[in-house]
Formats: C-alpha cells, structure tokens, sequence
C-alpha cells in the first residue's frame, strides 16, 4: 500500500527557495478529489525523505544519490554572490569566481551547489555554518560572503544584503524526483502538471480525459437517440400519408375512349 492511498492525499516534498505554489494550484483544479500535502524539507533530507515514505515526490536540488529514485530536471538556476551593502562587489552588475579570491566565501553544509573542492571561491573559513541561514547572519555580521542559488538570496533577504550574479559558478538544477517503484497515477499526474501538459494531453491527463469521455459518449448517445427517433418517426408517418401529386391523381375523374351509339 503506498503513502497516497494511506494518508488520502499526495505529499509533496520541497527544499527551500522552491516555490511549488503554480503546480499546487493546477493541481487543485485538475485532481480535486485528492488533497495535495506540502512537506518543507531541509536540502540534505530530501531524498532519504523519498526512500522513508516521507513524500510521494519531491522538488529538490540536483544532484543526489539516484540510488532506487527517479528524477526530471526542470530548470537551473543562476548563483549570486550575497555581500553586506557597502561591500566592494556590490558596487558592479555581475561578478566572476576569481573576483572572490581575496574574500573569506562561507560554505555552509547543506549547500547545493555542485562544486569541486577546486571550484570553490575566496579563502575558506576555518569552520563551515550548519545551514545557509547561519551563514546569512554571518555575512551580515561581516565576515565573510556567500555564494547560494539565486532564490535563496531571496528567500533570505535582508535590507542590509544585496547579492550580485556570478558569471563562471555552477547552475543549482532544480528537479522532481519520486521512487522507482511507486510511479503511480498521480506521480504521472503531477509529472504531467510540472511539464506543463494540458488535461487533454496523453499523459498526465487521464483522470480528466476518462471523465470529460464519460460525459461525452452519454451526451452523444443522447443526442443520437433523440435525433435517429424523430427523423424515423417522419420518415415512417411519411410514408403512411399520400403525397399531394397522388392525392390528385385519386380525385381526378376517369377518362376512357367514347362509348359508339348503336
């Protein structure tokens, strides 16, 4: 028995600076007898979320262990570089790696970012912050700068931070993820949902298509019914009522060749 059919609902996962409130709402219209669960999750949980039964799918960031799980990237992000204010950097447009090199850049651990330990920008700290939100107040407090996904510098915003685009950092690759062995009709609905598939589409859609045949096929064998019989029963009273030109001909008096006088 899976997750959906116990709860009475579709759980789903998502890690932050994932705003999941479009496909929410299309789902809602399109699936509106189950209810959708969203379960915020940490970046690290994600996917032990997925193989616990946490979820029935998830909005994470790539990459993970794939190990039993099934994934779709659906878009990448830009990083920025987040500094205080009067930061040197927040006096240009964008910024590239090798502008950070003389900077002490935070990396806290449950960044997302695909680095190699060769990538990674600026002098390390001697200790890395718990989470991205540590590492927010750090750079506030001025002591060093942080490198994160673009929707996280949002997510985190303050009025005394400002964040620049980096040109050369990794992308953050935002995808949806499920277990192999539980792709149910619902996962297939969701899938179809972030895809952007319309209800009438071959996938993704089969709920409403089954429906929307339903009330078809009833409203044309209605339509088909009702319009077969009266036009059977014309033609039928037709054929039982003389034409005009006959009835004609019946009244007409009978001519025949002239009778001789003897």
């Amino acid at each position: 028995m899976t997750g959906t059919e116990q709860t009475g609902s579709f759980r789903l996962g998502y890690v932050p600076g994932v705003t999941p409130g479009k496909w929410v709402r299309i789902w809602a219209e399109r699936v509106p007898d189950v209810p959708l669960d969203l379960v915020p999750l940490p970046v690290a949980e994600a996917a032990p979320t997925l193989r616990e039964g946490g979820a029935d799918a998830a909005l994470l960031r790539l990459p993970i262990d794939r190990a039993g799980l099934s994934a779709i990237p659906l878009y990448a992000e830009t990083a920025v570089v987040v500094v205080p204010k009067d930061h040197e950097v927040a006096a240009v447009d964008e910024a590239s790696l090798a502008d950070l090199a003389d900077y002490l850049v935070l990396h806290p651990l449950d960044d997302s970012l695909d680095w190699t330990e060769a990538e990674f920008p600026g002098r390390p700290a001697l200790e890395r912050p718990q989470t991205t939100a540590d590492a927010i107040e750090l750079v506030a407090a001025g002591v060093g700068l942080l490198v994160v996904p673009q929707s996280l510098a949002r997510l985190h915003h303050r009025k005394d931070l400002t964040y620049r685009p980096l040109t050369d950092a990794p992308e953050s690759r935002v995808a949806l993820s499920w277990l192999e062995e539980q792709t149910t009709d619902l996962v297939e609905e969701f899938i179809g949902i972030v895809r952007g598939r319309t209800v009438n589409s071959s996938r993704g859609g089969g709920r409403q298509q089954d429906a929307a045949a339903g009330a078809g096929a009833a409203k044309g064998t209605s339509k088909s019914t009702s319009k077969g019989t009266s036009k059977g029963t014309s033609k039928a009273s037709g054929s039982a009522r003389p034409s005009g030109e006959a009835r004609k001909k019946a009244a007409a008096p009978k001519r025949g060749k002239p009778r001789r006088r003897s």
